[in-house]
């Protein structure tokens, strides 16, 4: 039972990341061959940043909503305030859980 909550929680978790987007690094080495040892010639640190993704938002409202709205009619627009209203009780509920 404990397991299922912590994996429901990882869901919820990244769920709500990939709705709010995220940045993320890219570590990218390259290595030379010197006397038998692989020797590090080069390294690039990319930060990448991941935009929010409405089917995440889209996800989330019909989890959390407490009424039965169709979103799929929804424009772009009602759906990204619909998700800051969402995003904003989320983490409300998170500040107090800690």
């Amino acid at each position: 039972m404990e397991d299922k909550l912590n994996y429901n929680e990882k869901i919820n978790k990244a769920l709500i990341k990939r709705a709010l987007g995220y940045s993320s690094k890219e570590v990218i080495e390259e290595f030379t061959q010197s006397d038998g040892d692989l020797i590090l010639t080069k390294k690039k640190v990319t930060k990448k940043n991941i935009p929010p993704d409405m089917s995440a938002v889209k996800i989330l409202l019909s989890f959390y909503s407490n009424n039965d709205l169709d979103f799929s009619n929804m424009t772009d627009e009602e759906l990204i305030l619909e998700r800051d209203k969402l995003l904003n009780l989320l983490k409300d509920d998170e500040n107090d859980r800690n």
